[in-house]
């Protein structure tokens, strides 16, 4: 449902995608590029002490750096005009076919699942698409990239990235697997809550003529509280995951500069290299937490998607 949606709402907009992906692709050329211009920096400039060396070079990564991010914020800019104008539409498209329903359709949903769906639904659904021209369409770029250009720095070292990325990967993906469930029992419940919170609005004089405030208060009561519980356990997923990514991040820096510390010191890597292996590495496991971030945000967006 998820596609299909996108599909038909996200057609009218492909100039601009295909503007985010070109955008994006520069973006991470560029980014790529700044850890071997340092490493350079360090092993042919600072190592020989060659001053117009580093001068040269230092203004060379300052305008990659400058490409890199103008690239980064107009794609940023991109992604969320398409986001924007693609939630536009299917609140629109959502409004408009509930106009068009039988009193016995509504009955059927519910005034308050229609609204959540116009509102909340609508919502998840656009948030992704705004994270995946943000960040997600990035992220593979920087990965591929990454490990070609840390493979061309030490091959060596390669078994470091094989072993963070796939205890990463597998992780995360336990993780969201566990996730997809409690979202949709999060809508359930969220619809749930906007039933009660409507009936008590709109009946108020009724509740307040036969005396059944302290009735109406426990019913809010449950609602919230089974919407509390729900959250509590889809934020100790969150809990887990974040601390489980650092960790993995700062045992991968550990590891490289130890190995490839005992290569500098044999004489098989120089420290340019190594500082560019571990830059490297960095950007690999950041492209595979912001995958993460996705990974995290999709199950609810699907959830959504298939409400709508």
């Amino acid at each position: 449902m998820l596609f299909k949606l996108l599909g038909r709402y996200i057609r009218p907009y492909r100039g601009k995608i295909v503007a985010v992906l070109v955008l994006q692709l520069i973006a991470a050329v560029a980014s790529l590029q700044l850890p071997s211009l340092n490493a350079s920096i360090i092993d042919d400039g600072v190592a020989k002490g060659d001053t117009a060396f580093i001068s040269s070079h230092g203004a060379l990564m300052l305008g990659v750096a400058l490409i890199q991010a103008l690239a980064q914020i107009a794609a940023v800019y991109f992604a969320a005009r398409i986001a924007m104008a693609f939630g536009r539409d299917v609140r629109a498209g959502v409004f408009n076919r509930a106009l068009s329903f039988s009193v016995r359709e509504v009955n059927q949903f519910g005034a308050p699942s229609l609204i959540t769906r116009t509102t909340n639904d609508v919502q998840q659904v656009q948030m992704l698409v705004l994270m995946t021209g943000a960040i997600m369409v990035g992220a593979p770029m920087i990965m591929i990239g990454g490990i070609i250009m840390a493979l061309r720095e030490n091959i060596g070292l390669s078994w470091l990235i094989v072993v963070a990325v796939v205890l990463l990967g597998s992780v995360v993906g336990l993780i969201v697997t566990r996730m997809t469930p409690l979202f949709q029992a999060n809508q359930r419940k969220l619809d749930t809550l906007n039933q009660v919170v409507r009936e008590q609005i709109t009946g108020i004089r009724v509740i307040r003529a036969f005396n059944r405030e302290p009735l109406e208060r426990e019913r809010f009561r449950v609602a919230n509280d089974d919407l509390m519980r729900l959250g509590y356990a889809i934020g100790g997923l969150f809990a887990i995951l974040f601390p489980f990514v650092t960790l993995v991040m700062n045992m991968g820096s550990v590891s490289v500069m130890w190995f490839g510390g005992r290569g500098v010191e044999a004489g098989d890597m120089e420290i340019g290299q190594l500082t560019a292996y571990l830059t490297y590495l960095m950007q690999i496991l950041m492209s595979v937490m912001m995958a993460t971030m996705m990974g995290m945000m999709a199950p609810r967006a699907v959830v959504c998607a298939g409400r709508i």
